[in-house]
């Protein structure tokens, strides 16, 4: 028996838009692009929903949302479509390069469906949040509201590089999964069996680990060898960055703590809110990129953290397609998950204090002892110094490599205790005093850090983790950066400013707070080799030991601003 007020759905209409093309030498070239249609049983009109989507239109993203059928029973003519090049779809498949176009075509055509009310609305994350992105950018008349959730906005800063840094594991994977379904497309069992293998155990063995054989060989026009070859922020990236400057569109941002793409949601968030009159909100979750559930790594946030999007996005678009009633009026338009008391949290925009220093210090063994590094927001409390400035050591030996355990950037993503990584003698760890109080973080934390090496090259990563009572080190947040060195045979620190993604949080009494930093990160991140070279271009036998040194004290007062929110 159905709820009241929800619709029997019918089974889905197959339908393509066909999409002339200019070619001089094909007379009257066309491509098809197929889509999946969901309309519920009644007489309408219905507003529309569209997704467009690389990975099968069946799947529909049902890895975090509910099934079409789902959307279609709340009154909703629901299209799931194949990019150009996917699926079954025509045309070939150019990351990112066809989506404006195809997307503004694809929305006019959506709102004349039979039984539309000429009101689209789109919703999908990560590829199909950018999908959406582009197809605002060409502002079609009918879309009236998007969804964009897990979006690297800026391909660049917020998805292909971080600080500088490569992403090796999630940039390869995915670099892999789309070649293998390119082969597949193609009927090359051969390519995609290789490719699929690949991905599933990435090849990190190879000569160049950016640059795995079975991508060169199967896959050499990889957007992921483009990527390699463009490591700064050039006119390449600024091209297919998603021109949103005349854009004024409702718009439901959503993300996760320990998702990569969150620097992206909160940089689109940002701009929107400065630029537009139309109504914004944003919801961040604990999750990482998939799935949106309560438990996340090692940690179980409890029944609020189950995804809430899918009754979100429906009253969000009844909103906007429907003009039903706004129900936000009490609600704030910025919904952080507080984890630590694991529950929804309102603000009124989203959080831009400085951030209060805590200081790093140690005696010189924040490497070798749990009890020797400290992190003080009081400089000169600090354990007795000696004569030269306060210095910590650390040997990075690309033979060991500190692994990557969960964070933003690790497969897993999450939380997990990262105790056993902490003991190593090439991480340093700086910890609190245990709390007297509680201590609240919500927004970015800032890790400003005095450094040398004896490479012209190297990696920082740092963490920012709870410590339990009973001895768990929970990973809250965390960063990674490339530092170039020209000058290696300068001996004076220079500071490095590194920003960590941002979390919420809130500590209590009793637990401590910990910094820990260190020289790579992997397979998370690329190792930075040390002779300069992008990761792209560094085979393994020119990999060398870099030693870093990290000052701190009253000279070099390493830091991390904390973002610490009052009662």
């Amino acid at each position: 028996m159905l709820t009241p007020g929800l619709y029997a759905v019918a089974p889905p209409q197959t339908l393509t838009l066909v999409l002339p093309i200019s070619n001089g030498e094909i007379e009257g070239a066309a491509i098809r692009l197929d889509a999946d249609v969901y309309y519920p049983i009644g007489e309408g009109p219905f507003p529309v929903l569209l997704m467009r989507q690389p990975y099968g239109r069946a799947i529909a993203s049902t890895v975090v949302y509910a099934h079409p059928t789902w959307y279609a029973s709340h009154g909703y003519i629901v299209v799931i479509q194949d990019v150009r090049g996917r699926g079954t779809s025509g045309g070939e498949f150019d990351l990112f390069c066809h989506e404006a176009d195809d997307g503004y075509t694809t929305v006019q055509w959506a709102a004349n469906l039979p039984q539309s009310n000429g009101a689209v609305g789109m919703y999908g994350f990560s590829y199909q949040g950018m999908t959406q992105l582009y197809a605002a950018a060409k502002q079609p008349p009918a879309l009236r509201a998007i969804a964009p959730a897990m979006v690297g906005y800026d391909l660049y800063t917020d998805w292909a590089y971080e600080n500088g840094a490569l992403p090796l594991q999630i940039g390869l994977g995915w670099a892999l999964q789309l070649a293998a379904e390119t082969a597949r497309l193609k009927e090359d069992s051969i390519a995609y069996q290789a490719l699929r293998q690949a991905a599933h155990t990435l090849p990190l063995g190879d000569a160049v680990p950016a640059r795995p054989e079975v991508l060169k060989t199967h896959a050499p026009d990889s957007f992921f060898h483009q990527w390699l070859d463009r490591p700064q922020p050039e006119d390449y990236w600024q091209a297919l960055k998603p021109d949103l400057a005349e854009v004024n569109l409702p718009m439901l941002h959503i993300g996760g703590w320990y998702d990569p793409y969150l620097r992206g949601n909160l940089r689109l968030y940002k701009q929107m809110v400065s630029q537009s009159s139309a109504a914004q909100e944003l919801w961040i979750g604990p999750w990482g990129h998939l799935p949106w559930s309560r438990r996340v790594g090692a940690v179980d946030f409890g029944l609020e953290a189950d995804s809430p999007i899918d009754r979100l996005q429906i009253r969000w678009f009844d909103r906007f397609l429907r003009g039903a009633p706004s129900d936000t009026d009490d609600r704030s338009p910025v919904q952080l998950f507080v984890m630590g008391v694991n529950q929804w949290q309102g603000r009124d925009r989203w959080p831009t204090n400085p951030g209060q220093p805590f200081y790093l210090g140690s005696s010189g063994l924040a490497g070798m002892r749990e009890d020797d590094g400290v992190l003080s927001p009081h400089l000169f409390q600090l354990p007795t110094q000696p004569a030269s400035p306060s210095e910590d050591v650390i040997v990075h030996d690309p033979w060991r490599p500190v692994p990557s355990l969960g964070g933003h950037c690790g497969l897993p993503a999450g939380p997990f205790d990262r105790g056993l990584i902490d003991s190593r003698a090439d991480v340093l760890t700086y910890t609190t005093a245990p709390l007297t109080e509680e201590l609240r973080l919500v927004g970015t934390a800032i890790a400003t850090l005095f450094c040398r090496a004896d490479a012209s090259s190297f990696d920082l990563n740092v963490v920012l983790s709870e410590v339990h009572s009973d001895g768990r080190v929970i990973n809250l947040t965390q960063g990674q950066c490339r530092v170039d060195n020209p000058d290696v045979a300068n001996l004076s620190p220079q500071r490095v400013t590194l920003p960590l993604q941002p979390t919420a949080a809130t500590l209590v009494p009793g637990q401590r707070l910990r910094l820990s930093v260190a020289a790579s990160c992997f397979p998370a991140y690329a190792i930075n080799s040390g002779t300069g070279a992008r990761p792209g271009d560094c085979a393994q036998i020119d990999y060398r030991i870099i030693t870093v040194t990290l000052a701190h004290g009253a000279v070099y007062p390493s830091c991390v601003k904390l973002p610490l929110e009052a009662e």
